[in-house]
């Protein structure tokens, strides 16, 4: 089920979110449960399966991490276990934060590691939202490449959360 043909929206990173929820109370009273107590078993059960495809509409598309990452498992460019090819040039600077993480002795040489890690994270919400602006608006082969670049940075994000996970332990020691 596409969540987007759900509520009859267009799909985009950047929804209405007055509008989402307009179209997720209007499903809710729609497919609650409760109106339905006299129907029989079986229509019993599609309503129930209409509002959690409901919940879990909301869920996705009222987040937009999670729209995010929705979309792209709606067209099949993130998956659970990829191992997705980052750039070598991205990946070596991970390398270069993770060694130097490893090395820290003082909450000054931490706090370097944490505001170059920030501002790499910085420039990636950046040029994701360059990429997620004018979406809705590109033709179809246009949005395919666009969505392989988001998934790139996607995937980055991934990487670099690891990254900051690890900053927040060595703070912690400190």
């Amino acid at each position: 089920m596409n969540y987007f043909e759900f509520y009859g929206i267009p799909e985009s990173f950047k929804v209405n979110q007055a509008l989402l929820k307009k179209k997720f109370y209007e499903l809710s009273k729609l497919y609650h449960p409760d109106f339905y107590a006299d129907e029989d078993e079986t229509k019993q059960q599609e309503i129930l399966e209409l509002s959690t495809i409901n919940n879990k509409a909301y869920l996705a598309l009222g987040d937009p991490a999670k729209r995010l990452e929705y979309i792209l498992k709606l067209h099949d460019l993130v998956s659970e276990g990829a191992k997705p090819q980052l750039p070598a040039d991205f990946l070596m600077e991970m390398m270069d934060i993770n060694e130097r993480l490893m090395e820290v002795e003082d909450a000054n040489e931490l706090a370097t590691i944490t505001s170059e890690t920030l501002a790499i994270e910085g420039d990636m919400n950046e040029e994701l939202a360059k990429l997620t602006k004018d979406y809705e608006e590109l033709d179809d082969i246009a949005k395919e490449s666009r969505r392989i670049e988001i998934a790139n940075i996607y995937y980055k994000q991934k990487y670099l959360l690891r990254i900051k996970e690890s900053l927040s332990t060595f703070a912690a020691r400190l």
